[in-house]
């Protein structure tokens, strides 16, 4: 493992020659990015990487040494994290040495940096999580080289300075990253689009599994490579490693291409190894597609999708589930006109994720279970992570409409003690509570999160019964909401225009 994260920081200091436009210059001196020289900025990310070294030839040394089924992706997991941990800290040093190189990102400098090193900083906890339920001896051994990796990426997050986002120009698709080649514009905007390979489950496809077609693509792709997957239901988990860049997916519609597993906590997996489907390769779109976990509600954790890819769309998506159905790990990423329904927690993580013009739908599940749609899980203030929604119906799927009024149902609670979700100009149903959101655990995280609503509609949207919370806000004009729309919260006119996918940057007409 240790000589696959030395290949892989080599391998990033070829690619990661960064940018084309930041908003940040740079000299070998000083980043108006940083707070600090990046002589200490670098020197810092490479003690950790050195401990990640560390950390990583220690699990594998003793991973093999357990039997136990559930530990055993929990040490998968750890070494997967750690991968990826080390690569976003090695993007991070490339970036802050070279702002004025060419590569696949937005071109705003401190907004890169601190979408890295947050999503770095997240990757240790969810491997730490990932023992629960475990003998803890292997926890115990590691943990310390864990909790120092992840002490010296909140110092590191915290020497970052973002600059002002781009300024919102109402959706207007015309301008493309300079790392956009041209025959990509041209491809990019157009309805018909040509795969580079087919996969049907009848055979009259270049594939007949997804997972096959994934594994011929392209690494580390600078150009769009497009898979169409045909009209079927393929019971498979995909996976799409971190080399797979600029990928794109695209079925036959929501309900016809259906991508299913029902890998489940209660089974042995850990959450992050429920998915269905699970994306890392940065640039990754999916369209016309459902991703399905079919576990049920008494099977606890069953993800559908998984994703931690940077800078992704999923458009007239499907996410269908139950507890936890999509978990947005890390990263930038966005989801227009999709269908999302579950339980407890169904949209979860600690991504930095906007949905617009989706359709959210509530669930049934266990007797007497409390419903909740986000629990977002941001666990410093200096990360950039949080949920927009944004022009969305939520309301009570079909199986729960008999049962409305007896089942309590909300918009949020506060996974981590900085939990952030802003619902805006959108449509909210009965089915949610007179109260809105849902404490975790007592008052834990009530001070310190940031729930915020701003002009929305419906019976379920009423302001009178709202609860009390420090952290709970509701905005009176554009003004205070403005930081949470697709411009400002995740770059989107600096990436969305090249992805061809339709989109509102600011508040529409």
């Amino acid at each position: 493992m240790s000589k696959k994260i030395a290949t892989s920081f080599f391998l990033f200091s070829i690619f990661l020659a960064i940018f084309s436009s930041g908003a940040c210059k740079s000299d070998y001196i000083q980043n108006e990015c940083l707070k600090v020289p990046i002589a200490d900025f670098v020197g810092s990310l490479q003690s950790v990487l050195g401990i990640i070294r560390d950390v990583t030839s220690t699990i594998s040394n003793f991973g093999n040494f357990f039997g136990d089924f559930r530990l055993r992706n929990a040490v998968n997991d750890c070494l997967d994290l750690l991968d990826s941990s080390s690569d976003q800290l090695s993007w991070s040093m490339s970036a802050s040495q070279n702002p004025k190189g060419k590569h696949n990102s937005t071109g705003d400098l401190g907004s890169d940096l601190k979408t890295w090193l947050s999503a770095a900083f997240v990757n240790q906890g969810t491997c730490t999580e990932g023992f629960e339920g475990t003998n803890g001896i292997l926890k115990a051994l590691v943990g310390g080289g864990l909790n120092q990796i992840t002490s010296q990426i909140q110092e590191l997050l915290s020497t970052v300075d973002s600059k002002p986002n781009s300024v919102a120009k109402n959706g207007k698709n015309d301008d493309f990253p300079s790392w956009v080649k041209q025959e990509d514009r041209k491809l990019l905007v157009v309805k018909g689009m040509t795969p580079d390979v087919v996969v049907a489950a009848d055979g009259t496809g270049n594939f007949t599994k997804i997972m096959d077609a994934v594994l011929a693509a392209p690494d580390y792709s600078m150009r769009r490579y497009i898979i169409y997957v045909k009209k079927g239901v393929y019971n498979e988990y995909v996976e799409l490693k971190k080399k797979k860049w600029n990928l794109m997916m695209f079925g036959d519609g929501m309900g016809i291409t259906v991508i299913s597993g029902n890998r489940n906590y209660i089974d042995g997996w850990t959450t992050f190894r429920t998915a269905t489907f699970a994306v890392s390769g940065r640039g990754f779109i999916a369209q016309d597609i459902t991703f399905e976990n079919t576990a049920g509600p008494a099977k606890h954790q069953a993800v559908a999708l998984r994703s931690d890819s940077d800078l992704s769309v999923f458009y007239r998506c499907e996410f269908r589930g139950y507890q936890d159905t999509l978990y947005t790990h890390t990263m930038r990423q966005f989801y227009r006109e999709c269908r999302i329904s579950g339980t407890v927690d169904f949209i979860f993580g600690d991504a930095t994720a906007v949905f617009q013009n989706c359709q959210i739908r509530v669930r049934k599940g266990l007797p007497n279970q409390k419903n909740t749609i986000t629990a977002h899980g941001r666990k410093d203030m200096n990360q950039p992570t949080g949920y927009s929604i944004q022009f969305s119906n939520i309301s009570a799927d079909i199986d729960l409409l008999p049962y409305v009024n007896s089942t309590y149902s909300y918009l949020g609670r506060p996974w981590k003690n900085y939990s952030r979700t802003v619902v805006m100009q959108s449509y909210l149903s009965n089915v949610i509570r007179p109260e809105g959101w849902l404490e975790w655990n007592g008052n834990l995280y009530l001070d310190s999160l940031y729930y915020g609503e701003y002009s929305n509609f419906g019976p379920g949207a009423g302001l009178g019964k709202r609860v009390k919370w420090p952290g709970y806000h509701v905005f009176n004009s554009s003004y205070e909401a403005n930081n949470f729309t697709v411009s400002q919260f995740i770059d989107g006119n600096l990436w969305l225009p090249s992805t061809g996918v339709k989109y509102t940057a600011g508040f529409g007409v």
